[in-house]
């Protein structure tokens, strides 16, 4: 299959190159948009698909936007209708297409120039209406505000909000490109508006101070909700705006005669994630839990674990070698330590359910060996 693509240099296009390569097609063209005509057909020769990705959305002057999203596609459509076999194609337009400003009446228009099209040759067209599209390699002040917002705060720089509570519709960059792609498989697709998927609402202020989370969960070590849903592609495209000094930070290192503790991330509802070494013949440990529970790796070296039931005072004792990759858990009412038996520095990894609370601890001091 050959495919064309126009935008192929912006934002969605860069995207969308990659995973049509990943996706194994690599015959694809990029279609300028400042190419004239009989060039224009000749670059579409033997096109199977057109994704037509370029527009303008902030020009300086309002004239540009009949030029460059009307007339290009225009004269996109009557090379298309000039081969032998037109091709399907599919085109980003905006939500605002069904609005009366300069942008949004130039989407339409060119909405209308591919619906025609598609009815005079019989090719398959789908338009698909796009609220803001935001992800890694998007243009601050220019694509979306996410982007502006992402820039600005990884930065350190001030972002300007007008109305906290105005709503704002966004859809994520790999979505998109998901369903664009899902259109080359449908050749027998009805023409149209489809529907787009995975669509988020929230508001200015919302987005803000969740992206400004972000950045300050480097100092509370608290990560926000970033494993699925919107939260999950608003950190993916933050941190894609990271300047390359800030691909790195410290965390606070605790040391003491035993060896260092240090705490990595804390999250809302799912514990804490930190480190601790311990130098040879050292115990650390040395208490139990009413709830708190614990998992430790050994990553390095040689430990011994104990255990005593606080009422029973029946007792347990693992050995644990870091090449052994072994999971040991801590049990509420077992009193536990963990003793470097190792000629080498002890390195663990530890997880705890739970962030660990000063005024609640859950962390009562009796020794295993009492």
């Amino acid at each position: 299959m050959r495919i064309a693509i126009t935008g192929a240099r912006g934002f969605i296009g860069q995207n969308l190159q990659v995973r049509l390569r990943e996706a194994g097609h690599t015959d694809t063209v990029g279609v300028p948009h400042s190419v004239d005509g009989p060039s224009l057909a000749k670059l579409l020769e033997s096109v199977d698909f057109v994704f037509h990705l370029a527009g303008v959305n902030r020009p300086q002057n309002p004239a540009d936007f009949v030029s460059g999203n009307t007339t290009f596609t225009q004269q996109l459509c009557e090379a298309m209708a000039q081969l032998p076999k037109p091709p399907r194609v599919a085109f980003s337009s905006s939500t605002q297409a069904s609005l009366d400003n300069a942008y949004g009446q130039s989407k339409r228009s060119a909405e209308q120039a591919l619906i025609e099209y598609g009815q005079r040759t019989g090719a398959q067209v789908n338009v698909l209406r796009l609220p803001n599209v935001f992800g890694k390699w998007s243009r601050p002040n220019y694509n979306s505000a996410v982007a502006t917002f992402c820039h600005n705060i990884a930065r350190d720089l001030p972002i300007t909000i007008s109305n906290p509570d105005a709503p704002i519709q966004l859809a994520y960059i790999d979505d998109v490109v998901q369903q664009l792609l899902a259109l080359l498989g449908e050749p027998l697709a009805p023409s149209g508006l489809p529907e787009i998927g995975d669509v988020h609402t929230t508001t200015v202020g919302d987005l803000a101070a969740t992206l400004r989370g972000f950045k300050e969960n480097r100092q509370s070590l608290l990560i926000d909700r970033v494993g699925n849903g919107l939260g999950r592609k608003l950190y993916a495209t933050y941190i894609s705006f990271l300047p390359l000094q800030s691909f790195h930070y410290d965390v606070p290192r605790h040391g003491d005669s035993r060896g260092v503790f240090v705490e990595m991330l804390k999250t809302p509802d799912s514990g804490q994630f930190s480190f601790f070494t311990a130098h040879p013949g050292i115990t650390r440990g040395e208490h139990y839990h009413h709830t708190k529970t614990e998992k430790f790796l050994v990553i390095k070296g040689r430990a011994r674990f104990g255990f005593r039931h606080i009422l029973t005072g029946e007792r347990h004792e693992l050995q644990v070698h870091g090449s052994e990759s072994r999971v040991v858990e801590t049990v509420p009412g077992w009193t536990h330590n963990i003793t470097n038996t190792g000629d080498d520095e002890l390195i663990v990894m530890l997880w705890a359910n739970e962030i660990f609370d000063r005024d609640r601890p859950d962390t009562i001091a009796m020794k295993v060996d009492a």
